[in-house]
């Protein structure tokens, strides 16, 4: 049984690669305690466990599953990558070069101290800043090297070793390093530096009495009342616009959306009267709503009065009146009348919802109301995000072909020859149409769900197929080397933490919960971001999270070429 299992999968290595996925998940999902190995992890392990049966897959398999998970991680994080190049976002973009740049000059240090050799060197690299997609660029230009092949092969099993050695603590242990260490640095100890983010929260959120929640909870949650108006609140005759502009300088964001008079529905209108013993549907914040009752008068369940049509999208930010404005700005702006935000996400993270909080061009906020409110608010804000399934294919191949045509251009220096890879190529293509979707809408969508498919299964093929040709050198590489490699991850992992936080309190002098999202973004990894979040009880970490992360996944990922190049020129 077991031998005909083998030469099936030698005979047929795709079932190898299915199994290495299935197990690779399994095993990377495990929680212990808390903890997780990683789904790329598992999959890098089990591959290797069963590539000793020595299965034979051609390379271009791999690369072409790498095209994809690299186009569509640029397309992805292409509009804040470009706002993080602006004037507002350039200290965070400055900030997060810096840390990686001393991260490829440690690595460098530290491989040329221990005599390290270059595929070790790329792997280091790679697991010890938890950038997966470094295994590919640095492979790519091993590749490209004036050696014998079977030295390339030799130095490109070496990188899986070193990426799997290293990666465990390269997530784990900057996720500690950060929630533990990071906070006591910035402020003193993790209490004050709660008390300072609860304080910037406040400032943001511009809070105000009568028991109303800061406008982060208010958004959040979204509800729908009806209320029996009392004579106070329309003495002397108040239309709905009067009486919004009320609840609006109590800062309280809520609209009259309905009206039942004397038994009949009517709909809403600014100029329209108000009188006592109406009954108005009102919508907005839900604690608002609460906390306003005694303004409003007594609330009523009118199932029939609330019943009306609700939407719920999600918009991107791209409309000039929109890009650069606190969220404040939205309440009073006419486009919005009536809508409430649920959420804002910036590069897949949940950024928090306060009156400070500014949108960036290519924020997807979601937006709830009645249709011809939101028809309103999206030519205002943006576009709306598609809710189809069909990916334009012609706009994802015809990004990959140029960028791969790019980045096969080579120029040399000296003997070396130089390029950007054609997997460096597909990640910058993707990051300019990423772009230029967000400015021409109309064109090239790719759904967020086809988007993660993408990259999700496009990164853990190619690593399962790395784990499966690599396994016969993986065992001796991590006998010669197990022990000495660890640490040196554990210090390249840690130096750079170090120098972020440094230049975040002294040279950037950035708050230091932002500043502290700012270091998690700058490690490419989102683990440490939610052990920060979940240390301070608080979003707003990730607003200085997701530039310095669209900053650091490019840098990072270009830096497999440098440190191959390094290590080359000083082999």
């Amino acid at each position: 049984m077991l031998t005909w299992f083998t030469s099936t999968l030698q005979q047929y290595p795709e079932i190898a690669v299915m199994l290495t996925l299935l197990f690779g998940y399994l095993i990377g999902k495990m929680r212990i305690k808390g903890f997780t190995l990683g789904t790329v992890t598992g999959v890098l392990l089990v591959g290797i466990l069963i590539g000793g049966i020595h299965l034979k897959i051609p390379g271009e398999t791999k690369s072409i599953f790498f095209l994809f998970f690299l186009f569509c991680t640029g397309y992805g994080i292409g509009p804040q990558f470009f706002q993080g190049l602006r004037k507002d976002g350039l200290p965070i973009a400055l900030f997060s070069f810096i840390v990686c740049c001393s991260s490829v000059f440690f690595c460098w240090a530290i491989a040329s101290l221990l005599h390290f050799d270059t595929g070790t060197t790329a792997g280091l690299m790679s697991g010890a800043n938890t950038c997966s997609a470094i295994i590919g660029v640095a492979g790519n230009t091993i590749h490209e090297l004036q050696l014998p092949d079977a030295r390339k092969t030799e130095l490109v099993n070496q990188i899986p070793v070193a990426y799997a050695v290293t990666y465990i603590f390269g997530t784990a242990g900057t996720s500690w390093f950060l929630s533990v260490i990071g906070p006591w640095f910035m402020s003193g100890s993790r209490e004050k530096l709660i008390a300072e983010t609860k304080a910037m929260e406040a400032t943001m959120s511009d809070a105000v009495d009568e028991g109303e929640e800061n406008i982060r909870n208010a958004y959040d949650r979204v509800a729908f009342r009806a209320y029996v108006v009392n004579e106070e609140l329309v003495a002397g005759g108040k239309t709905i616009a009067a009486i919004e502009k009320i609840l609006h300088d109590k800062k309280r964001a809520l609209y009259i959306l309905r009206i039942r008079r004397s038994g009949d529905l009517l709909e809403a209108a600014p100029d329209m009267m108000i009188y006592p013993g109406d009954i108005i549907a009102v919508g907005g914040q839900r604690a608002a709503a609460i906390a306003s009752e005694a303004l409003l008068g007594k609330e009523v369940a009118d199932s029939a009065l609330l019943t009306f049509p609700v939407q719920t999208i999600n918009v991107i930010v791209t409309g000039k009146d929109a890009i650069n404005q606190p969220l404040k700005f939205l309440a009073h702006h006419p486009a919005l009348h009536g809508l409430s935000i649920r959420k804002i996400s910036r590069s897949g993270i949940e950024i928090p919802l306060h009156a400070g909080t500014v949108l960036q061009k290519g924020d997807v906020a979601e937006l709830v109301g009645i249709q011809e409110e939101l028809d309103k608010a999206v030519a205002m804000l943006g576009y709306k995000e598609r809710t189809g399934l069909e990916t334009d294919i012609v706009y994802l191949s015809a990004g990959i072909v140029l960028g791969t045509l790019f980045g096969s251009l080579s120029v040399r220096i000296g003997n070396v020859p130089v390029e950007l890879s054609t997997s460096g190529g597909a990640l910058i293509a993707g990051l300019l149409f990423g772009w230029l979707r967000a400015v021409h809408p109309r064109y090239g969508y790719i759904p967020p769900a086809s988007q993660w498919v993408l990259t999700k299964l496009g990164l853990h093929v190619f690593i399962a197929i790395v784990g499966l040709t690599a396994s016969e050198g993986f065992l001796q590489g991590l006998k010669e080397e197990g022990i000495t490699l660890f640490l040196a991850g554990v210090v390249l992992s840690l130096l750079p933490m170090v120098v972020a936080l440094v230049l975040s309190k002294y040279v950037f002098k950035f708050h230091p919960a932002i500043g502290l999202g700012a270091c998690a973004g700058a490690h490419d990894e989102s683990a440490p971001l939610l052990a920060v979040q979940d240390a301070l009880n608080s979003k707003v970490p990730a607003l200085g999270y997701t530039v310095a992360y669209a900053v650091a996944n490019i840098t990072l990922t270009t830096s497999g070429v440098i440190i191959v190049l390094l290590m080359h020129k000083g082999g």
